[in-house]
């Protein structure tokens, strides 16, 4: 009787401990630091791309003065600008070694202008002459400065009414900025929805380029044509979805992410949160992956946070995989230019490579630079073994090295066997090699349908010319042997028939 009453005491309190702990379909992702997805959306362990180089705060910095509330971490000629949004400054950061960095210069105050302070600076670009542009979001503007922080002009509220009922009532906030190679300035601010906005160079508003295409609720775009005035004025708005930041790659494309769309909208893909923009603000983004690019495929609670990915920043290595920053679980998610994850890692914490609040990413090489607002401190992450084999991958791919790629990729096969992009790479790079039957078995162990059609095409056309002769031949006998049988038939029956004229 004693046994069993500890049993029953024994279940109800490992009853009571489980219901303490709240369940998640995606609880299982906080299990491992790097991680990625299979065909099948299941969740797999991966080898680290990226491990911690170091930890960068202002006291290791030798400032007097910590950073507060910086929104940007920004590099240009391998100087890193961060936006100390608190302190009204920025701070030029320089690498000396692998994983140490020096303070090269603090700027508080410009010259050449009334306003010669910052106020909340928000984000920096540097133009290929050198100019500096800085969006001072405090003071509404967004400065061009030249390399000594002199004054030349500056770009202000947009003048156009549709950006508010009554554009003088409009506040004109610039928080995320890039230049492009005439100093056009495209700008994210808040409060705007149209898309990015767009100056000249020489200041001159030029539009918006890039509007997300709008998403509503069926049933709401139902019942405003029934509800009254008052009512429609207290629904949601029909509009594009703000963006929350931007990034050029080296060949002019701006990389644009918004966290605004709901979890129903990422979900059912009427809304997407990455997108690819060319000189027309058209959406030139590739999505072959095996599904949408959002982040963590899961959205349910899991380490104090709840929802869809949030990615509040992104940048783009060399050779085009882009990184998109998640400021809602403080991870980072790599993707290739096919749209496929080739990495995805971090988390929220006060341990080393994970964060409190990371709100900005940009890179230096391969190696990335992520910025903590709460923390106050930028981590760096260097390439690992596995990310360095990664990447030698798909540089020698890209440089029609096929033999080295496969080699490349087979190694990171070796450290990582679940992993479907090495598959595919292998597939892809013995495809190029003119190896389709070898290339059709690893396209098809990933259920890649597309590459295994390319494949075999490409080996049904070369089996087809191996084998052209064999063809003909067997052609040349299903013809001729039935003609020739009937031919025979004939001049037999011929023959027959004339033997018995005779007699």
């Amino acid at each position: 009787m004693k046994k069993k009453f500890t049993k029953v005491i024994a279940l109800a309190l490992c009853t009571m401990l489980f219901a303490a702990v709240p369940f998640s379909v995606s609880a299982h992702a906080d299990s491992s630091y790097t991680y990625n997805y299979d065909y099948w959306g299941e969740f797999t362990d991966s080898p680290d791309a990226y491990a911690v180089g170091a930890v960068i705060t202002a006291a290791d910095l030798g400032l007097e003065t910590n950073f507060s509330k910086p929104q940007s971490v920004a590099v240009f000629n391998d100087i890193v600008y961060v936006s100390d949004t608190g302190n009204n400054r920025i701070v030029l950061l320089e690498r000396v070694g692998e994983t140490k960095f020096k303070v090269i210069k603090e700027v508080t105050e410009i010259t050449g202008t009334e306003i010669n302070t910052f106020n909340g600076p928000t984000d920096v670009a540097v133009s290929e002459d050198g100019n500096i542009f800085v969006a001072d979001k405090g003071n509404k503007r967004i400065l061009k400065l030249d390399s000594n922080w002199n004054y030349l002009m500056q770009f202000d509220k947009p003048d156009d009414a549709s950006l508010a009922d009554n554009s003088e009532n409009f506040d004109f906030a610039p928080s995320k900025i890039v230049v492009d190679t005439a100093e056009r300035v495209y700008c994210v601010g808040d409060n705007v929805n149209k898309g990015l906005i767009k100056y000249e160079n020489d200041g001159t508003f030029s539009g918006f380029v890039g509007a997300t295409p709008v998403t509503y609720n069926f049933w709401d775009w139902f019942w405003k044509h029934f509800a009254s005035q008052e009512q429609i004025e207290k629904m949601a708005n029909f509009v594009p979805t703000q963006y929350d930041n931007l990034y050029m790659d080296n060949e002019g494309f701006i990389y644009v992410v918004t966290s605004k769309p709901t979890e129903e909208d990422i979900k059912s893909e009427a809304a997407t949160v990455v997108r690819k923009l060319n000189l027309l603000g058209n959406d030139i983004l590739v999505r072959n992956g095996s599904y949408a690019i959002y982040g963590d495929l899961y959205m349910g609670t899991g380490g104090k946070k709840t929802g869809p990915s949030r990615f509040c920043d992104i940048t783009t290595l060399y050779n085009d995989i882009y990184i998109c920053l998640d400021r809602n679980r403080g991870r980072l998610f790599g993707y290739d230019d096919q749209g496929h994850l080739v990495f995805a890692f971090g988390g929220t914490g006060n341990m080393d490579g994970y964060f409190n609040s990371a709100v900005s990413i940009d890179h230096i090489g391969t190696d990335l630079l992520v910025l903590d607002e709460n923390d106050g401190a930028i981590t760096l992450f260097v390439t690992t073994e596995y990310g360095r084999l990664i990447y030698d991958a798909v540089d020698q791919f890209d440089l029609g090295e096929y033999d080295k790629a496969e080699n490349s990729w087979r190694k990171v096969m070796e450290l990582n066997g679940n992993y479907d992009l090495a598959y595919i790479g292998i597939g892809r790079s013995l495809l190029r090699q003119k190896k389709y039957e070898e290339a059709m078995e690893y396209f098809k162990l990933k259920h890649d349908a597309e590459n295994y059609s390319k494949a075999f095409k490409q080996y049904r056309k070369q089996w087809v010319e191996d084998h052209i002769v064999v063809i003909v031949v067997v052609i040349l006998i299903l013809f001729l042997v039935p003609m020739g049988i009937g031919r025979l038939k004939r001049v037999k029956h011929e023959i027959d028939t004339a033997d018995i004229f005779q007699l």
